[in-house]
């Protein structure tokens, strides 16, 4: 099956050099937010408490922040859970007040709700989950280089990393910009992005191989232009039906998986475009060749 009917000849590495200063332009942008604003951390990794109420009519959200400001939790965040009879609210760690006393503050604010549930999450614990959690997508590139470096090459290796760092900078940029919350889910969601996106590029990396061990003519350029353009239909195929899944978990998932899904859509669409623009386009500039692809010839000894 595919998306175009007829072949394509789009100039992908036509626009290279546009498309390079793009990526760098919104990589220094991301980056310069991050320093700048940061990240809007989740109770995950700051630490605090979360407490579920629910109320037998529909909550009014501006009355209950307001409440909630009136009695010292001037950080609170309400939001809806499931129902419109539902609240999750989550609170900053309070030096002053331990968990019971931070419990019975909100209830004797919130009296007409009944309480669900309270989770808490020592500040110590959420530091070493950030501490973890960066470090796993640091050694999911490291991983991914070495992988590639020898099922490939190594400017493939080089070339498909910085397109993998490219994706995640991009979407910590976008969240830091928003300051959308940045939890645990999120930071799956990274990580899933980083496979969907090298996924997408193994493919394109095993067809230009191919094509450069394939045809005896053409320059680099052309090769890389020719794999991207043959295998198109599949790769947005698979980035559309995926991004349809996506949405709908955006949709109708919940406020609990809003993250996830924002991150998840962000890095689809940047992560195909990566696949597309980048990673190639890096490995041709490290100087790919049709020598580095082609298959060792063996030396037969002669016996005299």
């Amino acid at each position: 099956m595919e998306f175009f009917k007829k072949k394509t000849d789009i100039d992908f590495m036509g626009l290279r050099r546009m498309t390079a200063a793009l990526s760098i332009l919104l990589c220094l942008a991301a980056l310069v937010c991050l320093a700048v604003k940061g990240l809007n951390f989740g109770l995950d990794f700051t630490g605090g408490t979360q407490i579920q109420v629910a109320y037998s009519h529909p909550a009014k959200m501006n009355e209950i922040r307001a409440e909630l400001n009136h009695a010292g939790f001037g950080n609170a965040i309400v939001q809806s859970y499931g129902t419109s009879k539902e609240v999750l609210i989550s609170l900053a760690p309070h030096n002053n007040m331990n968990q019971q006393q931070i419990q019975q503050s909100v209830m004797n604010v919130l009296t007409d709700g009944e309480l669900q549930r309270i989770d808490y999450i020592g500040p110590q614990v959420g530091k070493e989950m950030a501490t973890k959690g960066f470090l796993a997508i640091f050694i999911a590139l490291l991983g991914t280089m070495v992988y590639i470096a020898f099922r490939f090459e190594w400017r493939f290796a080089l070339g498909s990393s910085l397109a993998l760092l490219h994706d995640p900078i991009l979407i910590l940029g976008i969240f830091s910009f928003f300051q959308w919350e940045f939890n645990l889910t999120v930071l799956a969601a990274i990580l899933a992005v980083i496979g969907y996106s090298l996924n997408d590029t193994i493919v394109i990396f095993d067809r230009i191989r191919e094509n450069f061990r394939k045809l005896r003519k053409g320059t680099p350029i052309e090769i890389v232009n020719s794999s991207i353009n043959q295998t198109l239909s599949r790769t947005i195929m698979t980035s559309a039906m995926t991004l349809t899944v996506v949405l709908s978990l955006f949709i109708y998932g919940g406020v609990m998986i809003h993250g996830f899904s924002i991150a998840l859509i962000i890095g689809i669409i940047v992560g195909t475009y990566s696949s597309i623009y980048v990673a190639g386009a890096l490995a041709v500039a490290l100087g790919l060749n049709k020598n580095d692809l082609m298959p060792v010839q063996k030396r037969e000894v002669v016996e005299s």
